[in-house]
């Protein structure tokens, strides 16, 4: 006589912002074998979770420009404004604002910091 012997199933919480795409995964794992859902309130083993996207204005600010991207590259280097400009044939003010747009963009507190925020974002490779 074998003994089967069953696991119990695996608890799913969804939470979704859209709720149309919340009930068509409900209904697709519904008939999954193996799963269940939490009941609002119930503790489960696995959560789908929807993050809120970014405004589109939000994500552009992060963007930084070429311009950016050729100055972000002389502070990693470790390069003073006066540097950035004879670099890159621009004025020292200008130099300046692309460095305060830069740690404006990153959220950074300095220059060091900016390379640092860059670095972990991907945005440069050090």
């Amino acid at each position: 006589m074998s003994e089967t012997t069953t696991s119990p199933p695996i608890v799913i919480e969804i939470e979704l912002a859209d709720p149309e795409l919340a009930e068509r995964l409900v209904s697709l794992l519904a008939g999954v074998a193996g799963l269940r859902l939490a009941a609002p309130g119930e503790a489960a083993d696995v959560a789908i979770v929807s993050r809120p996207q970014r405004e589109a204005s939000e994500a552009a600010d992060t963007e930084l420009t070429p311009r950016e991207l050729d100055v972000l590259a002389l502070l990693a280097e470790g390069a003073s404004n006066k540097a950035i400009a004879r670099q890159l044939g621009i004025s020292v003010h200008t130099a300046k604002f692309h460095v305060g747009s830069i740690l404006d963009k990153l959220d950074a507190t300095g220059r060091t910091d900016a390379v640092a925020h860059a670095a972990r974002r991907g945005v440069i490779n050090l």
